[in-house]
């Protein structure tokens, strides 16, 4: 017996996850990851964690942010999916832009986000439109 949670609940909370961002429900995403649970989005960024998140999740319902899956989620042989979408946002102060990201999360044995790394760069964001 494994520790790793079943494909299927991990397309549940990735699939929540899009589900909560775009309702703008910050409380609702922040519940779908575990205590500890730590965001590198960009990787090569400063790593959010702990009492960083829930003002991660505010300021992404505050740019109301907009994701949209390109490609079904994948799984893996372990405790990983991957999520490829386009988000697109309004920072403080600027157009509303598009970004187009993977995120590569590692979840506990209940299906609970511990880690989400952000695979994009410069060059995968411009405005929106």
């Amino acid at each position: 017996m494994t520790d790793y949670p079943t494909r299927a609940a991990m397309e549940a909370a990735l699939n929540a996850y899009v589900e909560r961002i775009n309702a703008g429900d910050a409380a609702g995403v922040l519940a779908l990851f575990a205590p500890g649970a730590v965001i590198e989005d960009p990787i090569g960024s400063p790593v959010k964690t702990g009492d960083d998140l829930p003002g991660w999740f505010a300021d992404t319902v505050a740019f109301q942010t907009r994701i949209a899956p390109v490609t079904p989620i994948r799984g893996s042989h372990a405790d990983e999916a991957l999520l490829v979408f386009d988000v697109e946002f309004t920072p403080p102060d600027s157009p509303r832009l598009r970004l187009r990201s993977a995120d590569a999360c590692r979840f506990d044995a209940e299906g609970r986000i511990v880690s989400l790394r952000a695979f994009w760069g410069p060059e995968d964001l411009a405005p929106a439109g």
